[in-house]
């Protein structure tokens, strides 16, 4: 009879990660870390996913990973257990980024992002169940979130009154925290507007030329 083992986990907060050596491959982005390589052709992607499936299996402590064309690896880390970082995905980002290293597969940290969207709602209770249903999503903590970890989490942001002439949804793009301050200066650039830089290092609030809004965030000052 199999015996179950319960691991030990050592929590890492965003700081603490940031102290680490060995991980410039590496970004963190709520909760996770990611990093994204070139492997040259499909088939060297192909190989290098096969590698980290390993290493992972060895170290019993698994990545979602991800292959796209024509030759990107996306990796990331988290542990599922505590629902955020510790060293187990330290450890194990060190080793993939030595796999793909030898593999001469080139990292490119600083395309790293994700993705949430928000609602601005005065009763989340009551329209949550709609965006799960029509989602497909299911709830997690004060999140409606994609079971098969593919789309783009949902949130609701209480408001006290009304809102009149704003968007109900707006766009929150987390980004590596040494290239947020380009992506805000970018998107302004393009036509985007400062809304307010009060929560920077935080998060940046934009608006397009007709007031739709996103978010420039970072792990930074949280």
């Amino acid at each position: 009879m199999r015996q179950t083992v319960t691991m030990e986990y050592d929590e890492l907060s965003p700081d603490a990660f940031a102290e680490l050596d060995g991980l410039d491959d590496w970004r963190y982005l709520l909760g996770e870390i990611t990093a994204t390589f070139r492997a040259g052709s499909f088939g060297g992607a192909a190989t290098l996913v096969s590698a980290i499936a390993a290493a992972a299996d060895e170290a019993d402590h698994h990545p979602d990973v991800e292959l796209r064309y024509p030759d990107l690896v996306r990796v990331t880390l988290t542990t599922h257990a505590v629902s955020d970082l510790t060293t187990a995905d330290a450890d194990l980002a060190r080793q993939i980024s030595a796999i793909a290293a030898e593999l001469d597969a080139a990292a490119e940290p600083l395309t790293a992002q994700a993705i949430e969207f928000a609602i601005d709602t005065s009763d989340a209770d009551q329209i949550r169940p709609f965006w799960a249903a029509v989602l497909g999503y299911v709830e997690q903590e004060d999140y409606l979130v994609d079971p098969l970890r593919v789309g783009p989490p949902l949130w609701f942001q209480d408001m006290d009154e009304e809102r009149p002439q704003r968007n109900r949804f707006h766009i929150d793009v987390t980004v590596p925290h040494d290239v947020a301050e380009q992506r805000v200066a970018a998107a302004l650039a393009a036509g985007g507007r400062l809304v307010t830089d009060e929560y920077a290092r935080s998060w940046w609030v934009l608006a397009d030329a007709e007031g739709n809004e996103a978010c420039v965030c970072t792990w930074q000052d949280r």
